[in-house]
């Protein structure tokens, strides 16, 4: 395997620095939220961000502790410690948890299960992030005020009046300090990373002045062990205790690495590899279990660094993680003294960040069975179990479907009975396989528009990226839902991005409303390239295309003038 690029090493060194940088604080941050310490945040960003780097499937990503794959180990840590009868068992519990996981993570790589992903319901995902970082925010209000939080979302309402009525000043002060500068730091400059400014700045007023805080306290130092006794829990009785906690982490941290490889490919206009990514991102998670570290997934925010600061290669990771690993050796003494305030400030701007504000804007403008879902996820997930949430998403949202496939099943016998005949087979398979000219490309669309149309279309598009314009004919689409909408508006996007003309043909009435409210009518493509039926979108296409000497389009046009 060729991990060594000199062509790239200078760009994947920078990258991978920078987003180790960028990763120091929140590793620890993590650890602490997990309930197992600073130390195990940084061996998991060092074991992951190493292991899946190599072996992972998409080049430019940066691997280690996430928020959501965090809430979801504190909660297994708490159980498991409660359940065991000493905290040595309860701890190789939850280490054999984050192994199992890892586990099922190759497994579902070795069965494809990776693909699978394109098709989960935009308003699934979008509910069960804004659940994660309403979680995170939630349970680091104990410890911005100065006290330990409990493991139960419902505690920290009901207990909530304790931790004010006794707050530590100090440490509420030093928390607010941290989020200030986290996000006003970078309106002043943005080379050095805001959340390493606010840790390292408001880490040392406790230095100067006299302050009776909590902190992080003693770092184990030198390298972590790997520890084989983790296995010594598993038995028979004890494997209901594991397997079904280890399908939650393997699943969400599925979701979350490759939701990350889909917006590293937007960056880097690569594709990954989805199957070989979820067996990197298990051998990372096993290994991260091995040395006492909690599990992780793809980042995304680390990501973005690591591509806009130069990472174009698999090095970039395995620089991160190297970096990671020589700062656990030479600075875990200091590291002892960072209040506990500081990192909860870190991770609200975190769980600040993960809340997904577009999709929670536009509720009232998707339609209703979409809003329904996503509001439905975002309180399982707050208040009731997270592995729950997205089934009982998924569960509504294939109702839901099924339901508007029947309406619309039942319109078609009567609606635009003008057009008379539908297309013939022929022209159907032709237009469904995308005609690809040297200038035009017509896209067909028959039934409902979801989440997994934008995938295929890029293929698709992708083989003749010098197109001039693009038509998506309407003709056939029953409904557009959340997922699709997106899906469309990226694609759009993109195409506009490259100045490519962008036509709608035969959109029926609701779905052009449905369309105007979330903004693609005429926010992105304008009501002047929206035409009743494919004739009138093709003589536009010709009008505009005829003075560049388009023999070819004209050509391609007239063979399209059914509508």
């Amino acid at each position: 395997m060729k991990l060594l690029d000199t062509r790239t090493i200078k760009g994947d060194l920078f990258g991978g620095v920078t987003a180790g940088i960028v990763a120091l604080p929140l590793a620890m941050a993590f650890g602490v939220q997990s309930g197992l310490g600073a130390e195990a945040g940084l061996y998991g960003a060092i074991a992951i961000g190493i292991v899946a780097a190599i072996f992972g499937g998409t080049k430019t990503q940066i691997s280690g502790p996430t928020g959501p794959m965090t809430v979801v180990s504190s909660l297994i840590a708490a159980t498991a410690m409660a359940q065991a009868p000493n905290p040595e068992i309860g701890l190789a519990l939850v280490l054999l948890t984050f192994f199992m996981a890892g586990v099922l993570q190759i497994v579902f790589g070795l069965t494809q299960v990776g693909k699978m992903v394109q098709f989960i319901p935009y308003p699934v995902v979008s509910g069960f992030m804004s659940g994660i970082g309403l979680i995170i925010i939630f349970l680091q209000l104990f410890p911005l005020v100065g006290h330990s939080s409990p493991n139960k979302i419902v505690d920290v309402f009901v207990n909530i009046m304790t931790p004010l009525q006794n707050m530590n000043r100090a440490a509420f002060m030093l928390g607010l300090l941290t989020i200030a500068i986290i996000y006003i730091f970078p309106r002043i400059t943005k080379a050095v990373p805001s959340t390493l400014v606010a840790l390292i700045a408001v880490s040392l007023i406790p230095q100067f002045v006299v302050m009776d805080i909590p902190k992080i306290g003693d770092i184990p130092a030198g390298l972590p062990h790997i520890n084989f006794g983790i296995f010594s829990g598993l038995n028979m009785s004890n494997l209901g205790l594991v397997i079904i906690p280890a399908i939650t982490l393997a699943a969400l941290g599925s979701i979350d690495s490759l939701l990350t490889s889909v917006v590293a490919d937007n960056i880097t206009k690569t594709k990954h590899n989805s199957n070989r990514e979820l067996i990197g991102q298990g051998l990372g998670n096993m290994m991260s279990a091995l040395v006492g570290g909690i599990p992780g997934a793809g980042a995304t925010m680390r990501t973005v660094v690591n591509v806009r600061s130069g990472g174009k290669t698999r090095i970039s990771g395995v620089v991160h993680g190297l970096f990671l690993l020589i700062v656990l050796l030479g600075l875990g003494k200091y590291a002892a003294e960072i209040p506990l305030a500081v990192l909860a400030g870190i991770l609200i701007t975190v769980g600040i960040g993960i809340i997904d504000y577009k999709g929670l804007g536009d509720i009232l403008k998707v339609p209703k069975a979409d809003a329904i879902v996503k509001i439905a996820v975002v309180l399982m997930t707050v208040f009731v179990d997270l592995l729950w949430a997205v089934g009982v998403g998924l569960v509504l949202s294939a109702l839901f479907f099924v339901k508007r496939s029947a309406e619309q099943g039942q319109e078609s016998s009567t609606i635009d009975p003008a057009n008379g005949h539908p297309d013939s087979d022929e022209e159907l398979k032709e237009v469904n396989e995308g005609h690809h000219g040297d200038q035009v490309f017509i896209q067909e669309f028959h039934g409902p528009l979801f989440f997994g149309f934008s995938s295929k279309f890029q293929e698709q598009y992708n083989k003749n990226p010098n197109m001039k314009a693009v038509v998506f004919r309407f003709k056939h689409l029953s409904f557009a839902d959340q997922s699709g909408m997106y899906a469309l508006m990226d694609v759009i996007r993109e195409l506009n991005s490259k100045n490519t003309w962008v036509l709608f043909s035969g959109l029926r009435e609701n779905v052009k409303e449905q369309f105007k409210k979330i903004g693609i009518i005429p926010a992105l493509v304008p009501e002047s390239q929206c035409f009743e039926n494919f004739e009138k979108a093709t003589l536009w296409l010709t009008e505009n295309l005829e003075n560049k000497g388009s023999k070819e389009v004209n050509e391609l046009l007239a063979t399209k003038q059914t509508n």
